[in-house]
């Protein structure tokens, strides 16, 4: 037990790319947050894109040009809020970490290498903002934080009674690649929340891919940064939620595995969950969701399972992208909340064709940024000794017939091309 006096550090970790805008003097919001999942700055990212600013963007970013980055949500609201293109130099931009530490530290206006990397305004070879790419996108230069280490000592807290020191901050799926001990190239972690994420460890060289992935930094520390390649889709456990409140199809999203094990298999229907575009490898950002294969035989339970199975299609579209970019998985680590489906577990591993770790403790995100705080701190000497926090793993193993993946994984490619083929 005890108060604040017994909490040796704060670790933080958030989604990565929404963006919020304040008042320095007054602290107090301008605009609302526009979030990751908002494409409004879709026409303006193709724009960029048909200006031939693309090659130039991943080059120095190792991002591309799609809505999901902050830099372009920055700009439209330079452009259109007065509140925000009228603060002058009271105006501070940041990503919800940086919002988070002026509010805990009364302002301190700071953001981490990991989330600053996901802006696409800064250059993740040299890890400082980039002046073309602040230009590009219309950004306040003097309105963004400086950028710092993931782990150390940030300023510190006296909200809750006693100063306690903030050590660790990164964007919640480098946090999770950390929870999942990724420290090694090669090891990838996949996170199915809100949408699905992985990240495969690279090393100390920023990666190159040829195949619409991204280029991201996964953590700095001491100034020295580690990469990782990532592949990231939109739509994963927002799907299930989407069947579930907007859609009244399940009323609770454990009634999933429930109804995937009903039905030996989809029946021929495939649902492509393009409910905010599609991201990697397609990026196509005005692309629509499509449930294909219906007939008078078609059920809940097969439109449900299809959802499901979108998880393993969509992961295997990212892992045929990873192995073509020299970065083929060998295994795979799983978190976030929709991995407690033990039936979606298992069909990653068949749809995959590799074995598929879950940690027991599956709350990897939160994990990563205690890990970073420990470092920090100096609970930890490095990440590898912080590593032993991860803890006991399951492991599913393929166990499904190989034509029957073939042909589900035909059923999906058809499926993906109906839905993209129009844009």
């Amino acid at each position: 037990m005890g108060g604040a006096e017994k909490i040796a550090a704060i670790g933080i970790t958030n989604q990565r790319e929404t963006i919020v805008f304040w008042d320095r003097e007054t602290g107090e919001p301008l605009a609302p947050a526009i979030v990751w999942q908002d494409r409004r700055t879709a026409a303006t990212c193709r724009s960029l894109k048909e200006a031939g600013n693309e090659p130039m963007v991943q080059a120095k970013t190792g991002l591309l040009l799609d809505p999901y980055f902050s830099g372009s949500k920055i700009g439209w609201a330079m452009a259109h809020w007065d509140a925000v293109k009228t603060a002058g130099s009271r105006l501070a931009v940041g990503t919800v970490e940086s919002w988070l530490i002026w509010k805990l530290t009364g302002g301190l206006h700071i953001t981490d290498a990991t989330n600053a990397s996901r802006t696409a305004l800064m250059a993740i070879g040299s890890g400082h903002w980039d002046d073309g790419l602040i230009e590009l996108f219309g950004a306040p230069r003097s309105a963004l934080p400086e950028i710092v280490d993931c782990a150390g000592h940030f300023g510190e807290t006296r909200l809750f009674g006693a100063p306690i020191p903030i050590c660790g901050i990164a964007g919640d799926q480098q946090a999770a690649t950390i929870g999942q001990s990724c420290l090694e190239i090669g090891e990838t972690k996949a996170t199915f929340g809100t949408g699905a994420f992985v990240l495969s460890q690279a090393g100390p060289i920023p990666p190159t891919s040829r195949n619409r992935l991204l280029s991201t930094i996964v953590w700095q520390i001491d100034g020295r940064r580690a990469y990782a390649l990532e592949g990231s889709v939109f739509v994963a456990g927002s799907l299930i939620k989407w069947l579930r409140d907007a859609v009244g199809l399940i009323g609770t999203a454990a009634e999933t595995e429930i109804l995937a094990r009903s039905v030996p298999d989809n029946g021929g229907t495939f649902l492509v969950p393009a409910l905010s575009g599609l991201g990697a490898p397609w990026w196509e950002p005005e692309a629509r969701a499509a449930i294909s294969g219906l007939s008078f035989s078609t059920g809940k339970a097969h439109i449900v399972r299809a959802a499901l199975e979108a998880m393993a299609h969509q992961a295997h579209d990212l892992k045929t992208a990873f192995a073509a970019d020299g970065v083929d998985w060998a295994c795979v680590r799983i978190d976030g909340g929709m991995v407690a489906n033990n039936w979606m577990a298992q069909d990653m591993s068949d749809i995959l064709g590799v074995n598929v770790e879950r940690p027991k403790f599956a709350e990897t995100t939160a994990l990563g940024a205690a890990m970073l705080a420990g470092v920090g701190c100096g609970l930890f000497a490095n990440l590898a000794e912080a590593s032993a926090m991860r803890g006991h793993v399951e492991t599913f193993t393929p166990q499904i017939a190989e034509q029957t993946r073939v042909d589900r994984l035909d059923g999906w490619c058809r499926a993906v091309q109906r839905v993209i083929a129009p844009n």
